[in-house]
């Protein structure tokens, strides 16, 4: 997520690479990055920054957010899932600003969503600093931390319940007669153009389906089998778990 952010980052054009600095640990991925984005700086131990972004893993993110902070970092951003305001601001101490986020890997192309919520000492400037950074690769909402494990589950691990449908189309068109690499692009096309159209639309979801299903014809068709397979359920009790998930790793 670190370095789909990154990428967007740099892509969109919120900052030059040579204005941002990136701690990798290990060498190799050290030499990549900067291979892949010339003028970054890539060191193994934090430094002065107007503000500094959270992308380790969660075990790890208090010690590094301490790290951070001492080095002279700046304000917070995290975007670990399971890591509550709470055991940040204890992490860093008094005064220091800290926004928790939860963005998806879309950000990438710059179609991320973001959802953002401060700790005790975040600022309104502070969370406008966190809306305009995770706003340049994207959207963003704010909501209460105690809807953030919600976000977790249907936005932040949503890409890949997309990926495995897409997955499953184009085997399915390949399972009809379709080749491969046309069945991958007629549905990639496709999810592309529902989703467009879905966030451009003042219809809901459900119009917009009932608008392409003709009585008796082959979408209604494919809806019942849908349906026969609990597909809906399915994707429910997926974000549900993945936001039960998320609650799990925030009691810790």
């Amino acid at each position: 997520m670190g370095e789909a952010l990154l990428g967007g980052l740099i892509g969109s054009g919120w900052a030059a690479p040579e204005r941002l600095a990136v701690v990798e640990l290990d060498p190799t991925r050290r030499d990549a990055l900067v291979a892949q984005y010339p003028g970054l700086v890539v060191s193994d131990t934090p430094g002065t920054a107007a503000g500094t972004i959270l992308a380790t893993k969660p075990a790890q993110i208090t010690s590094v957010a301490a790290q951070a902070v001492a080095a002279g970092g700046g304000r917070l951003l995290s975007i670990a899932a399971g890591v509550t305001l709470a055991e940040l601001d204890a992490a860093v101490g008094a005064g220091v600003p800290v926004v928790r986020a939860m963005p998806n890997t879309p950000s990438l192309v710059g179609v991320g969503a973001a959802a953002i919520s401060g700790g005790a000492h975040a600022t309104e400037a502070d969370l406008e600093w966190a809306t305009t950074l995770l706003g340049s690769v994207g959207m963003v909402v704010r909501v209460p931390e105690s809807l953030m494990d919600a976000v977790t589950g249907l936005s932040g691990s949503g890409p890949a319940y997309v990926f495995l449908i897409a997955e499953a189309m184009i085997d399915a068109g390949v399972l009809v007669g379709l080749p491969r690499d046309t069945a991958a692009a007629l549905a990639a096309q496709t999810l592309l153009g529902a989703a467009t159209l879905l966030a451009s639309s003042d219809d809901g979801p459900a119009a917009l389906r009932a608008a392409v299903t003709s009585p008796g014809g082959t979408t209604a068709a494919g809806l019942r089998a849908m349906e026969d397979g609990r597909v809906r359920a399915a994707i429910i009790d997926a974000v549900v778990a993945s936001s039960e998930r998320s609650a799990a790793m925030s009691k810790h």
